[in-house]
């Protein structure tokens, strides 16, 4: 990207609202169409009353989009967070649904905090240190979670209660007795949501599967259904939206389940927020990029005002901040008008909310749930190398079997392992050796010694932030011994941005061996003779 270009990205503040209004307030209301059933779907199946996910929506429009660091995330919650916040509800209420809602309330405070220090401290960059298959199975393991949870609501059957592989293993017997109505209901919802990317509407999918679940309910009078005592299938909030705020129970501060609430909740919001925000850098059309540390701490200051009044944990979505890039949105106000339309439809139409059908919210659930374990995810990061995928089924299963923080420690624990099989040295695994040499006025060059590795190269990220821009920056591996995926990947979205920028960029050095055909999988520079560094 040349000078001018950059010139003419768009304003911020005042001044950009001026500029974009028309184009951020069709995107905002096309992206609240969107958000609306996702925030309803995502509070039931996390345990909270329905309300919970607007209310984090609206803080997330309104508050946090005046303050973040980013231009173009739009900020509510997230499917990935659902595991660890249903989580909480059942350890922290011992059954008491109510109970364990106000305790990680407290939590998601707790964990907000956490949150905020990080970006004072900035600390975003951390997100660095987890490895991207490690990532990715964290993501899938939540994806088959709530494909597993969610099934039994589509089919309009409680399942008994027990573990995951339980209930699991109870989706045969809730097919054969599922309610039909329901069923129905859910089934149409599933197949708008396959079938619409191919009629290329501009109307969003979800509003569709709304739309056809109300109209549906109410040909099977199921609001009627549950006045008489039946099972309640449609979602339930206050005609009056101040009624459904909560505030936080703090009296569970010293037990060990709070504070692995707490825990789950900052490293699963944290890490989904950064890496959204850092996805959708790369879509912007005007190559900006978001200051890290300081959306993390909105994003916290956020949570704060949320986990006071009810509300679920908020990150960057990155879903519905897609969505916005894709409708032209330009700055932050976009997010701002998501929030505000979501503040006006809950306060004018809350008996609307009321007619939709918790089998819908459960179908685009389900669906949000495959994507993140599709086999097309087993096949892409199959791609990048086997060990990528050994990493990566490892995390699921520990995911699984155990639980969130467990589970995604076991993967980087397995990918230490194998970079020591490898054999990187053990005093290179936490440390990496590099140096920064001026070749000439316009030309720079970064020469790795021995390896770079996702637990060492937060260094080099650094070193390599603060360059000037405009220069030619050479790569020079040729003393390097093992480049990880994850730092080829970083090395690669570098170059992409630094030539966006008018810089170049380029690699000195033959790799000796890459574990793959992938452009950017991990790969051996040299024999494994080099003197200890």
């Amino acid at each position: 990207m040349n000078e001018s270009s950059l010139s003419a990205a768009p304003k911020t503040g005042l001044a950009g609202l001026k500029e974009n209004w028309l184009g951020d307030l069709q995107s905002g209301f096309l992206v609240f169409l969107i958000a609306l059933p996702l925030c309803l779907g995502i509070s039931v199946a996390s345990g909270f009353p329905p309300s919970a996910g607007i209310i984090t929506a609206i803080i997330g429009g309104v508050l946090v989009s005046r303050i973040s660091g980013s231009y173009l995330t739009i900020n509510g919650p997230a499917a990935g967070l659902i595991v660890v916040v249903l989580a909480a509800v059942q350890a922290l209420g011992e059954g008491d649904a109510m109970a364990g809602y106000r305790y990680t309330l407290a939590a998601i405070v707790v964990a907000s905090v956490l949150q905020v220090l990080m970006g004072v401290f900035k600390l975003g960059q951390l997100s660095s240190f987890f490895p991207t298959s490690v990532v990715h199975g964290m993501l899938a393991a939540i994806g088959i979670i709530i494909i597993a949870t969610q099934t039994h609501v589509m089919l309009g059957v409680t399942p008994e209660s027990g573990n995951l592989f339980s209930v699991i293993a109870q989706i045969p017997h809730s097919l054969l007795g599922m309610n039909a109505e329901i069923g129905l209901i859910s089934f149409l919802g599933l197949l708008v949501l396959v079938i619409w990317p191919f009629i290329g509407s501009k109307i969003p999918a979800p509003i569709i599967v709304v739309l056809v679940g109300v109209v549906f309910a109410w040909h099977f009078n199921l609001a009627q259904d549950a006045a008489v005592g039946g099972a309640k299938f449609l979602v339930s909030i206050s005609e009056d939206f101040s009624a459904d705020f909560y505030f936080p129970d703090f009296s569970k501060l010293f037990s060990l389940a709070f504070w692995e609430a707490v825990f789950s909740i900052s490293l699963v919001g944290s890490l989904e927020s950064l890496l959204s925000t850092t996805a959708i850098d790369k879509l912007d059309p005007c190559k900006r990029s978001s200051d890290l540390d300081r959306d993390l701490t909105a994003v916290g200051l956020g949570n704060i005002v949320a986990g006071f009044i009810g509300g679920l944990p908020m990150i960057a979505e990155i879903v519905r901040s897609s969505e916005n890039v894709n409708n032209g949105a330009k700055t932050t106000w976009s997010n701002f008008f998501h929030g505000l339309f979501l503040l006006v439809f809950v306060v004018l139409f809350p008996g609307l909310i009321n007619s939709i059908p918790l089998a819908s919210l459960a179908a685009l659930l389900v669906y949000t749930g495959y994507r993140l374990a599709s086999p097309e995810t087993f096949y892409r990061v199959k791609e990048v190398g086997k060990e990528q995928l050994f990493i990566f089924v490892v995390t699921i299963i520990g995911v699984l079997a155990t639980d969130l923080l467990v589970g995604v420690a076991l993967g980087i624990v397995v990918k230490l392992a194998i970079n020591l099989v490898r054999g990187v040295w053990p005093n290179n695994l936490f440390k990496i050796h590099f140096t920064v040499q001026r070749q000439d006025n316009d030309t720079l060059v970064i020469k790795l010694l021995g390896s770079a590795l996702f637990s060492n190269f937060l260094p080099l990220k650094k070193a390599l932030n603060q360059l000037e821009k405009g220069k030619t920056i050479i790569f020079d591996f040729t003393d390097g011994y093992m480049i990880d995926h994850t730092v080829m990947e970083f090395i690669h979205d570098f170059k992409r941005n630094y030539e966006a920028q008018g810089g170049q960029c380029r690699k000195v050095g033959k790799a000796l061996e890459t574990f793959s055909d992938h452009a950017l999988a991990a790969r051996l520079m040299t024999p494994d003779d080099r003197k200890q560094l």
